[in-house]
């Protein structure tokens, strides 16, 4: 897993400044361009993930992180220097036949399921296996996230008005992104949907 959440850390080298692409100061003859987009695609560059991509077509300043190996959310906030709730999880949640909901929940919290199915009028809801999670998104576990994605989401009222981390669909790589700016631009539904985890 990556870091999924984030507050304005220090810089660093893990963390770099990100905006909305901007035309070139200068033009690229037609080679090396040619072997620019070589190097990207046999480097895999962060710039590659299609998550990063999604928030580069829609204007959406981010910072990418790369925090390494982590298998905690302690060790991911810690690796991408934010709290352990700015750590952001996307849950996919079937609702029905091919019929799929993304659900972001801090890092400290567990989603409450009768919230949820109380927000979604629904009597049932069940989280899929992980390849049943990758047909639906196009994401491995471990990576997904509403960026790139066209369905719905929902998010807990809880990470409203600060900065997170979300996964990009590609591997040890995370953005660091206002909530709010996610939410907008995903129509995402707010709502409280989750329990402190330290009750479950």
């Amino acid at each position: 897993r990556g870091c999924s959440s984030m507050v304005e850390p220090q810089p660093s080298k893990l963390a770099m400044p990100v905006r909305s692409r901007s035309p070139a100061r200068h033009e690229e003859s037609s080679d090396s361009f040619a072997r620019h987009l070589i190097r990207r695609t046999v480097t895999g560059m962060a710039e590659d993930a299609p998550g990063i991509i999604d928030l580069q077509r829609r204007g959406i300043d981010h910072r990418i992180i790369h925090p390494g190996h982590v298998t905690s959310v302690e060790e991911a906030a810690q690796a991408c220097g934010v709290r352990p709730e700015q750590v952001v999880k996307t849950l996919v949640v079937r609702r029905g036949d091919d019929d799929y909901v993304l659900v972001l929940v801090p890092g400290d919290r567990s989603l409450a399921w009768p919230k949820l199915r109380a927000l979604l009028g629904v009597s049932r809801i069940s989280l899929p296996d992980a390849e049943e999670a990758l047909a639906a998104t196009g994401y491995a576990r471990g990576t997904i996230t509403p960026l790139g994605l066209d369905l719905p989401v929902v998010a807990d009222e809880r990470i409203l008005g600060g900065e997170i981390t979300l996964g990009t669909g590609q591997r040890n790589t995370v953005v660091a992104v206002e909530a709010d700016s996610v939410i907008d631009s995903y129509a995402a539904i707010v709502a409280d949907v989750t329990s402190d985890a330290s009750t479950r």
